[in-house]
């Protein structure tokens, strides 16, 4: 990212859609590249930083890329966490998967689905689901989906059935939320979700959850998160 627009969040709404203030007063509607409840990141009155198009047939041509929340800097263009997992990977920065060095990126697989990443190698090959974090509550945790997501719930479940001798299976909980510091289920907004989770782990399902370095310049894989199934009691970050 380069060059980014910096304005006052106004009102995010029909998804795709959010007005934005400029410095200069004008007001202009932008692309919100992120189709989540948004919770604590589109708060009117946050500051937010734009990129520009180019293209002549955009309708919208800027787009919301960043928003300074309660509890840090938060990149909302979750489209970003794929590229940002795939490059980590690329530069060895992951342990454990050093024996897959090529990378392809949306592979069909299962009945109707395209997996983010296929690491391959000479230990075979591992399909990669990568799924951005943006929901943080006020004690570091954060919690995915932040709405209902049938479509996540249909991720886990292909990977659970792709698995065989030569083929591991990896759920990526990339956290774009720089006040993440643990990363778990939202049971409470999606129990069939949580559900499932915790059922493909326990059929061989793996969880890696790592959080970004996030500045108006770069959003770059940072740091590994701890991961459970369940957020721990109010209390108890262990």
């Amino acid at each position: 990212m380069s060059d980014l627009i910096a304005g006052r969040l106004i009102r995010r709404y029909k998804r795709f859609l959010a007005d934005v203030e400029l410095a200069d007063g004008r007001q202009i509607t932008v692309h919100c590249p992120n189709t989540g409840a948004m919770t604590g990141c589109a708060d009117p009155g946050a500051r937010v930083w734009l990129s520009v198009s180019t293209s002549k047939t955009r309708k919208y041509p800027h787009t919301w890329e960043l928003v300074e929340t309660a509890n840090g800097m938060a990149c909302i263009h979750s489209a970003r966490a794929n590229k940002v997992v795939r490059s980590a990977f690329e530069a060895g920065l992951i342990p454990g998967f050093e024996d897959y060095p090529e990378i392809r990126s949306e592979v069909k697989y299962g009945e109707n689905s395209r997996a983010d990443l296929l690491l391959e190698g000479p230990a075979g090959r591992v399909f990669v689901e990568v799924k951005c974090v943006t929901l943080c509550t006020e004690n570091g945790q954060g919690l995915f989906p932040d709405a209902v997501s049938d479509r996540g719930r249909r991720h886990l479940l292909e990977l659970a059935a792709i698995r065989d001798e030569q083929t591991r299976a990896l759920m990526f909980y990339c956290s774009f939320h720089e006040g993440v510091q643990r990363v778990s289920a939202a049971a409470e907004i999606d129990p069939r979700y949580r559900d499932t989770l915790a059922e493909v782990t326990r059929q061989g399902v793996e969880v890696l959850a790592w959080g970004a370095d996030i500045s108006l310049e770069e959003v770059v894989l940072a740091r590994p998160l701890p991961f459970s199934v369940d957020a721990p009691e109010p209390g108890n970050n262990a």
